[in-house]
């Protein structure tokens, strides 16, 4: 039924536009506001498809000389292949190559906020293509920058935070490799930061969870001259994702941030202001983390979690072994003094 509506749609479009009076400009622009249109809230990917197929239709109607309604076009079109959710690493590339030409365009005749959607769009395609390997991830990273230089924390909140949102996932996927790798980790921190300068737990509650949770995990993981207080700032993070995140609403979420949790938890010691006196009480806690992830891990079929979970769980139970040998030892040489 949905798909029988889009193609009707979509036929109802092109004939408005080939029999409404009007200059070849004003019926490319018809074309464009009707595809922009199929393109909020798609209830079917052929209304996606659609609307390329109207943007290729309007370009085609274009003048040649209307070069910022072409511009406008393309980058248009593009955010419509970047959405096909079928359209694999070919429409990624094919709405590269529309962002490509239109930001020159833009940015000679358009709006400076016209510029900055595209070079954000066009990061969002790079760093996608990049996990394919058919992009650099620095190049999204650069997108990105230019991007902020206009969608600023006061005046686009929004834009801010996805952008800040995506450049830290960004520098947190380029591998340890160089000695630049540390400052990234520190970049990718700040960005995060930064989002939730943006966010908060009343008005974004699943945003903020996500992106607590992923700022835990940038602390906790980032080589540091100061571990201890990252990972009690990753502790907090996982904290704050805990107000919203849970088991019965969202299982999978919450088994992801205990499990992340618990990890922190094994590397504290159980006396912050005495760091010698062990780490029993913790290593329990982060035991029960892990068993009640790993049950839910199972429960949604989640396999490879859960695998990860297991071996997490052996080693706090060797760790726990030697902790109790390493006291039975004491004990035994105390009793022969």
């Amino acid at each position: 039924m949905a798909q029988t509506l889009a193609a009707s749609q979509f036929k109802a479009a092109i004939q408005a536009a080939e029999s409404a009076a009007g200059t070849p400009e004003e019926k490319a622009e018809m074309l464009m506001e009707i595809a922009m249109g199929m393109q909020m809230r798609p209830k079917t990917p052929d209304q996606l498809q659609h609307a390329v197929a109207l943007y290729e239709r309007a370009l085609d109607l274009c003048p040649a000389e209307a070069v910022l309604l072409r511009a406008r076009l393309r980058a248009r079109m593009g955010t419509a292949l970047q959405a096909l959710p079928d359209g694999g690493v070919d429409a990624l590339h094919r709405a590269r190559a529309c962002y490509e030409e239109a930001i020159p365009v833009l940015k000679e005749k358009g709006r400076p906020e016209e510029v900055a959607e595209a070079e954000m769009n066009l990061g969002l395609v790079l760093q996608s293509l990049s996990s394919a390997g058919a992009a650099r991830i620095q190049e999204a990273i650069r997108c990105y920058h230019a991007a902020l230089k206009v969608f600023t924390r006061d005046a686009y909140p929004q834009e801010y935070a996805i952008l800040h949102n995506n450049l830290a996932i960004a520098y947190l996927s380029i591998p340890l490799s160089d000695e630049r790798g540390k400052m990234r980790e520190a970049l990718a921190v700040q960005s995060f930061e930064e989002v939730l300068k943006v966010i908060n737990l009343v008005d974004h509650p699943t945003e903020y969870a996500m992106v607590q949770n992923n700022l835990g995990n940038a602390l906790q993981y980032a080589a540091s001259g100061h571990p201890l207080e990252n990972n009690l700032r990753a502790l907090a993070a996982y904290d704050e994702a805990l107000k919203v995140r849970n088991a019965r609403d969202t299982p999978l979420e919450y088994a992801n941030t205990i499990s992340n949790k618990a990890n922190v938890l094994r590397n504290l010691p159980d006396e912050l202001e005495n760091p010698g006196s062990g780490r029993r009480a913790n290593l329990l806690r982060a035991r029960e983390l892990c068993e009640e992830a790993r049950r839910i891990f199972l429960s949604l079929n989640q396999v490879g979690s859960a695998a990860v979970v297991e071996e997490a769980l052996a080693e706090i139970e060797q760790e726990l072994a030697d902790q109790s040998a390493r006291r039975g030892n004491g004990d035994g040489r105390a009793s022969r003094l």
